[in-house]
């Protein structure tokens, strides 16, 4: 019999069993979303892992915040949900689990400034599991004003399947050979046969500018893009290496004749009710799109290859100053090891390296 028929009897198997028996207490101690009374927010908070960022509207009062969450079944949070804080400094909370066995801490920062605008790859977070070793890293920017910027991947949809690799060795990971001091190392990966039994063959490399929210039904929807940005982005520019893959497969299966490529691009969209972020199905497509900018000429290069991106408006596409001002205009960066490696198509080792990176904007309106 097949591996990978073994496995499938071997989950069903599990999920029979859990219904059978008596359900335990959960063990999970996680926030799994917040909310902020009144209309202060300019962005839906942004989660990742133990790390929450409040983005307000300017003017918002920041020392009398009442946070609310909604956690795993059964967790309890301290403070407690709605409690009034101060937010000049980021604050702690601690949810502890149903079963009383877990805890875990959550930093809570609010801020109504920008974000950075020069991106080195050099600070790293790293996530660790409950006996706090190191699972995978996260990476952080921070500028001389306080503005700070937490990058996103999708390193934890990597690990939802299982695979046994070291911190350095996940999709998204640091490296110590960039253009300068550190940089960020970007690798498309198996996922192994439980990736395969989800049909979601491989993991590339990936970070940008949003959050990461892990949905198994829905792939693309797991990648929000977008930060609020008060300024018109003029163009985007960096160093990257390449290198592809040997063995380029769409849906698991190789494909003779194609190879891989990387992907490095930005884009600029208004928000509204109905659009808080664009995700992997509409990030080309919504009609929110302000401005685009996308390399053309991707190449596979072993040394540092500068390239310089402008944001190119779109036909018809006005901004409202008084919107802009307010926070109504999302920006988001966005690098890959594979281009369409959200559909499960590219080589497993095309890796792509990045860094120094900067972004231009200017507050002028373009007529």
């Amino acid at each position: 019999m097949k591996l990978k028929n073994l496995l499938a009897y071997f989950f069903l198997g599990l999920i029979a069993t859990s219904c059978i028996q008596d359900e335990a207490p959960n063990a999970e101690a996680d926030i799994i979303s917040c909310t902020l009374p009144g209309d202060v927010l300019n962005q839906e908070p942004v989660i990742n892992n133990d790390k929450i960022s409040l983005r307000l509207r300017k003017g918002t009062d920041i020392t009398r915040l009442a946070p609310e969450f909604t956690l795993t079944p059964g967790a309890t949070i301290s403070p407690v949900s709605g409690s009034v804080r101060d937010f000049t400094v980021a604050q702690k909370y601690i949810v502890t689990s149903e079963d009383k066995a877990w805890k875990k801490e959550y930093e809570v920062s609010a801020i109504h400034t920008g974000i950075p605008s020069r991106y080195h790859f050099s600070d790293t977070i790293p996530v660790k599991d409950k006996k706090g070793k190191t699972i995978y890293y996260n990476f952080q920017e921070k500028d001389l004003i306080g503005n700070v910027l937490n990058w996103a991947n999708a390193n934890e949809g990597f690990n939802y399947t299982g695979v046994q690799a070291a911190a350095t060795d996940y999709p998204t990971s640091p490296s110590p050979n960039g253009v300068v001091g550190g940089c960020v190392k970007l690798t498309t990966k198996s996922t192994g046969n439980l990736g395969a039994m989800l049909k979601m063959y491989i993991a590339s490399g990936n970070l940008f500018m949003g959050s990461f929210t892990l949905d198994i039904g829905n792939v693309l929807r797991a990648t929000k893009f977008g930060v609020p940005f008060t300024y018109i982005p003029t163009s985007f520019k960096g160093y990257y290496k390449y290198k592809s893959g040997d063995v380029f497969s769409v849906q698991g299966s190789p494909v003779e004749g194609r190879k891989d490529i990387c992907d490095i691009y930005a884009v600029f969209y208004e928000t509204d009710d109905n659009v808080k972020n664009l995700d992997g199905t509409n990030v080309f497509t919504s009609p929110n799109l302000i401005s685009v900018a996308r390399i053309t000429n991707a190449k596979e290069t072993d040394q540092w290859t500068e390239f310089n991106l402008p944001f190119k408006l779109l036909p018809n596409k006005k901004i409202d100053s008084k919107k802009l001002e307010n926070g109504g205009y999302n920006v988001a960066i966005v690098f890959s090891s594979s281009i369409k490696g959200d559909l499960f198509e590219g080589a497993v080792g095309s890796t792509l390296y990045i860094d120094e990176v900067e972004l231009n904007y200017t507050d002028q309106i373009p007529n």
